[in-house]
């Protein structure tokens, strides 16, 4: 496993101090992105261009590609995911892992969610990241075909209005449940 980070990024946390010791861990967007079969995108959007960017000038086709961001929410909502297909002119795009947000597991700490949905229009691609998932530890929800991209990252952002609506110092999840 290799981390991708941006140029200026200022290891001050402890974590990834010792990652940037290794020196075969932590690389800039491109490079981890060359030496990577599994990309999972996890930057602030702002750096969506330079990653797109980096997936333009791959090489190969043979890398699986997981969106695990979120767009801005406002009323012209745009996701995410269509944006790195757009932009990046890579086929092998997912969506996942991106319903549980940067502060997950801080945000559950008894671990009762502990699970995160995907999206894809390749059933091979989805398999290995449904198997990824797992293998992680999380319950892996296939949402269908890429188109429902859209919709979970408003997944998101409903859990995230609900959490403002209450005015709490907590954060909501949803769990999938079948009756």
């Amino acid at each position: 496993m290799v981390f991708g980070v941006r140029e200026e990024f200022e290891s001050k946390q402890i974590e990834w101090k010792i990652l940037e010791m290794q020196k075969d861990k932590v690389f800039g967007y491109c490079d981890a992105i060359e030496k990577s079969d599994v990309i999972l995108i996890c930057c602030e959007n702002e750096y969506l261009p330079l990653v797109c960017k980096c997936l333009r000038q791959l090489k190969n086709n043979d890398k699986i590609v997981v969106d695990c961001t979120n767009g801005s929410y406002d009323s012209d909502f745009a996701c995410n995911t269509c944006y790195i297909q757009e932009n990046a002119e890579y086929e092998r795009v997912l969506k996942g892992f991106n319903n549980l947000g940067l502060d997950y597991p801080n945000s559950d700490p008894l671990e009762l969610v502990k699970e995160t949905y995907f999206c894809g229009d390749s059933e091979v691609d989805k398999y290995r990241v449904k198997k990824l998932m797992e293998l992680i530890g999380y319950k892996a929800i296939d949402a269908g075909n890429l188109k429902n991209a859209p919709l979970l990252e408003a997944f998101y952002h409903l859990r995230k209005q609900i959490s403002y609506q209450k005015n709490e110092k907590i954060d909501y999840h949803f769990k999938l449940m079948s009756v």
